[in-house]
């Protein structure tokens, strides 16, 4: 919980700890990492209710769906290491997680856990595919635009709204871009295009170009975004609008780090580390 500036002095302080110091390392070391994952989602399900009867008022951010934002968390370099490598810049790197975040009540409602830090996170996307279903918008940025996850969110009858890459999935154009109007940031375009997948076969989407009237911090002028939200109750400005509240995410991870101390570097060990997220964000989930 970061009460104390590590495992092993927590263990120091406890004065009836029944077990050794190596003993309780090895089992945090080979904690299963799905725990932290069925902790999460076990919460969520028993405080949503809790968290509707204490905002009964309190509207959807889209009305008609339910809004998942998805982001991963790589956790930093470790502190703990060998000795023969304690004086070797390039640390040890415990994972990452795949975090799924609903704003509207303030709840981790996933969470992905990766032992493999340099695991691309579109790579890891599968079980959150799975969980997928009607009635929820997903929003996630180009690091999940493929041609597997935007297919797997329509496959379950999802929505979802994702910022396109400039190589990936690459679609094919079914007209050209017009302009719709504007925005708070800038230009709005959009365009008919589909996605051709091997399951689905030519998926039609909507692309929504946001030229922007200043450069983002990477120095991009424009982002295009892929949708498959209906044209009949979603205009391409409303689709342009929606995409901002991915920030919240950023938002909840820095409340996670500032307030609840959400990584512990003394942990290097993949199972230990991850499990050492977890927490905090189950923290994050009741504190709600």
């Amino acid at each position: 919980m970061g009460l104390r500036p590590s495992l092993h002095a927590a263990a120091k302080a406890y004065a009836n700890l029944p077990v050794s110091v190596t003993a309780l390392y090895d089992k945090i070391n080979h904690a299963d990492i799905n725990v932290i994952r069925a902790l999460i989602q076990g919460s969520q399900y028993r405080l949503g209710p809790v968290m509707h009867a204490m905002q009964p008022t309190q509207a959807a951010s889209v009305e008609g769906y339910r809004l998942c934002i998805v982001d991963g968390n790589h956790l930093p370099a470790s502190e703990k290491r060998l000795k023969p490598l304690r004086q070797f810049r390039g640390a040890a790197l415990p994972g990452h997680s795949l975090v799924v975040y609903d704003p509207d009540c303030g709840l981790v409602i996933d969470i992905l856990p990766c032992e493999d830090a340099h695991a691309q996170e579109r790579a890891c996307m599968a079980p959150l595919l799975e969980r997928a279903q009607p009635g929820e918008l997903w929003i996630a940025d180009r690091n999940f635009s493929t041609k597997s996850v935007p297919a797997g969110w329509h496959r379950r009858g999802s929505a979802f709204i994702v910022r396109e890459h400039r190589r990936t999935p690459n679609p094919t154009a079914g007209g050209t871009p017009h302009v719709c109007g504007r925005v708070d940031t800038g230009l709005v375009y959009e365009q008919s295009v589909s996605m051709n997948t091997k399951e689905e076969g030519q998926v039609p989407l909507r692309r929504i170009e946001l030229q922007l009237d200043k450069p983002t911090d990477d120095g991009d002028t424009v982002i295009r975004l892929l949708s498959n939200l209906p044209t009949s109750t979603f205009s391409a400005e409303d689709i342009a609008t929606l995409y901002r509240r991915r920030w919240r995410i950023e938002n909840m991870f820095q409340r996670l780090e500032s307030a609840l101390n959400s990584e512990m570097t003394t942990l290097g060990h993949p199972h230990a580390a991850l499990l050492a997220f977890g927490v905090p964000c189950w923290r994050i989930t009741c504190s709600q």
